[in-house]
């Protein structure tokens, strides 16, 4: 089965974490982590900061690494590694999302989330509770 290596963004702000809504392709209309493919030559944390500047106009700060989902869908595998990261501007602008949230700890299961994502909810729950 073929591999998919990508970086997911868990943008904080405060007490609630950005959330997207895809518009394309076969899970379209589930909820996601912002983030993408890495590309070759890319690491992790560069790709990521790219995807972000490319899927929202804006520039983000890593904070720290969160976790490393392993997730086998139908056509691939999906190896996601996952940051817990802030905005170092505000300004967001959807280039290739339908819609977007900021959801609490409290209404992180009020969207339709990618198998892959449920995955971190509790992680990133236990994370928000922190302040």
């Amino acid at each position: 089965m073929k591999t998919i290596e990508v970086v997911a963004a868990i943008i904080r702000r405060g007490n609630a974490v950005f959330a997207t809504q895809r518009g394309y392709g076969a899970w379209k209309d589930y909820w996601e982590w912002p983030g993408g493919k890495i590309e070759a030559g890319e690491t992790p944390e560069e790709a990521l900061r790219r995807e972000i500047r490319e899927e929202l106009d804006t520039e983000i700060r890593i904070d720290k690494y969160l976790y490393t989902v392993e997730w086998d869908y139908p056509e691939f595998h999906l190896h996601m590694r996952c940051y817990l990261c802030s905005l170092v501007t505000e300004a967001l602008h959807l280039n290739e999302h339908e819609a977007a949230r900021w959801l609490t700890a409290e209404s992180l299961d009020t969207v339709q989330w990618l198998p892959a994502d449920i995955v971190l909810l509790p992680l990133i729950a236990k994370e928000l509770e922190k302040q």
